[in-house]
């Protein structure tokens, strides 16, 4: 979800103006459409590249504990769920979208399963959230986000052991990861990388 974090002016009446959709491609949810919030630059990860991913992790998202650092449209986030995951934690500074991101999580009847914090993502990184399964990192562009994010998941043991991390950057960016993060899969898409990689033990 790059360039996607601008913040706006809050919506009237509390609401999010919204402003395009996100596809659901697989799972439970399967071709369901959900709005996404009116802001600057907030644009989701491409059905193409979310395939893949998605593909990558088929047989990964039973049961699985999910975060999603930068939960932006939730589209990386809700697809995960609709495919089995059995909790999803996303974090989401603008105001706007993280209530749209809460309104659709009640309209797909997901409150049981779906937690959206509004909050810097560094600052919730540093809180005791426990360990996840799947970790979603598509920090905004050009902000230097990344590394201190991939330094505090490792620090706060936010993964859990054999869990998955899925990073979604400049292609000419480059980042440092902790040992034991072993990269499984990787590809780029115009100017986009993707990675996924494994945290093994150390």
């Amino acid at each position: 979800m790059a360039n996607k974090r601008p913040q706006s002016a809050p919506a009237r009446n509390g609401k999010a103006a919204v402003s395009g959709q996100i596809r659901i491609i697989g799972g439970q949810w399967r071709g369901r459409k959900l709005p996404v919030a009116d802001l600057p630059g907030l644009r989701p990860t491409t059905d193409r590249v979310k395939e893949t991913l998605f593909n990558w992790l088929q047989f990964e998202l039973r049961d699985a504990r999910v975060l999603d650092v930068f939960a932006g449209t939730g589209s990386l986030g809700f697809e995960a769920l609709s495919r089995g995951a059995r909790e999803l934690v996303m974090i989401e500074k603008a105001n706007q979208a993280a209530r749209q991101l809460q309104q659709n999580i009640t309209t797909l009847a997901a409150a049981d399963r779906a937690t959206v914090i509004c909050a810097d993502a560094l600052a919730t990184l540093n809180e005791t959230l426990g360990a996840f399964n799947l970790v979603l990192l598509d920090p905004p562009f050009n902000q230097a986000l990344l590394q201190p994010c991939i330094d505090q998941l490792a620090v706060g043991n936010l993964v859990a052991n054999q869990a998955w991390v899925y990073i979604e950057c400049e292609q000419q960016l480059t980042f440092t990861t902790p040992a034991g993060w072993r990269l499984h899969r990787e590809k780029t898409a115009g100017q986009v990388a993707y990675r996924l990689y494994q945290v093994a033990a150390v």
